[in-house]
């Protein structure tokens, strides 16, 4: 007998964790990815309203990005979308303080970034799948951060 899941389970994405103190994993693992995260370190972990949070990723990038490259990203707050968007990923660069063309090689980054005081408290999940000028894969990134309501 098959199981009336099925199609709900053949939807959801593939996932890894990649190695490091964060929430993040590695999401549709069956396709091909051309940058290999060795880790992922979030701090705090998990974050926190009111205060800095500290990205550190290392990794290794198998081809070449430029100008044409992409990211799908969607935010979902429960089951609440609240973000579907494509953004250049060239035009984002600036905000990690690279810039386009990224060559292959191994790269180390980190930066801060604030979490509002406001957050409203509750499960957020972000879905990020990156690609190439020729829509190839450059990687699919997941997570999940649960806001605990303020008493």
């Amino acid at each position: 007998m098959v199981s009336p899941y099925l199609p709900f389970l053949a939807a959801l994405p593939i996932t890894k964790p990649i190695p490091g103190d964060s929430p993040i994993e590695n999401c549709d693992i069956t396709t091909h990815q051309s940058l290999k995260l060795r880790s992922v370190d979030l701090s705090p972990n998990p974050p926190e309203r009111g205060a800095n949070l500290t990205i550190t990723a290392t990794g290794w990038l198998d081809d070449d990005i430029v100008d044409g490259a992409y990211v799908d990203v969607v935010v979902n707050y429960g089951y609440i979308r609240l973000i579907s968007q494509t953004y250049d990923l060239c035009e984002q660069l600036p905000n990690v303080d690279m810039t386009c063309p990224i060559e292959r090689g191994d790269y180390k980054l980190t930066k801060e970034v604030e979490i509002p005081g406001e957050v409203p408290p509750g499960q957020y999940t972000v879905f990020a799948r990156a690609y190439n000028a020729n829509d190839e894969m450059i990687t699919c990134l997941t997570g999940s951060v649960n806001f605990e309501a303020l008493i």
